[in-house]
């Protein structure tokens, strides 16, 4: 980038306030990285105008409200949305592989939302701080294929899915499914609630 780039991104940067603001856009704010998921513009017959926000923590995907008065300056962050390949973890971190460029990097654990579900090979989405080139979050699909390695047998013919039981999977965690899934099925889970969805036919 051109040092003229650069400081016209920086001066795009200093000149950002609250008119700017919409849904998707991250935010450096309150020593942390936000990203706003709703936003109300508000003028009231009396007082100033202000701007009621619902942000969430990139990191640690906590969800705040916070009011900004109008014309606040704000400090927006470029991210990016990355393709990687989860090869294997050891005490440096999680290890990744960009799809394309086959460049290699670790992720720490807690920026992973399901790590005991991660599987050699499975793509994941590394969301990057674009300008330091950091890793910020990354995300597994939303289901998961996994194997049953161990549960209680099952009833047969009980197909209710209201009563649970506890069975281990292939990586490793423990889920807790319906009565009729047994050793041996393949089942979807929900990676961001860690919950069982259905059961899969091979």
């Amino acid at each position: 980038m051109s040092a003229y780039l650069a400081d016209n991104l920086e001066f795009k940067r200093n000149m950002a306030n609250t008119s700017d603001i919409k849904n998707g856009m991250c935010l450096n704010h309150n020593h942390g990285l936000w990203q706003i998921i709703e936003f109300l513009h508000v003028k009231p017959g009396k007082g100033a105008a202000f701007v009621r926000t619902k942000l969430k923590n990139i990191e640690t995907g906590k969800v705040v409200d916070h009011t900004f008065n109008a014309g606040t300056k704000i400090d927006p962050v470029r991210i990016e949305t990355r393709e990687y390949q989860f090869l294997y973890n050891d005490d440096m971190g999680y290890h990744f592989m960009n799809s394309e460029t086959y460049e290699q990097i670790p992720v720490e654990k807690h920026l992973i939302n399901a790590p005991e579900f991660l599987t050699d090979g499975l793509i994941c989405k590394i969301l990057f701080d674009a300008d330091s080139e950091r890793a910020i979050s990354c995300d597994l699909p939303n289901h998961i294929e996994v194997e049953i390695t161990y549960t209680e047998p099952g009833v047969k013919g009980d197909t209710a899915t209201n009563s649970l039981k506890p069975a281990t999977v292939d990586t490793g965690v423990e889920v807790r499914v319906p009565l009729f899934i047994n050793t041996g099925d393949f089942i979807k889970v929900d990676t961001r609630t860690k919950e069982y969805s259905e059961r899969v036919k091979k």
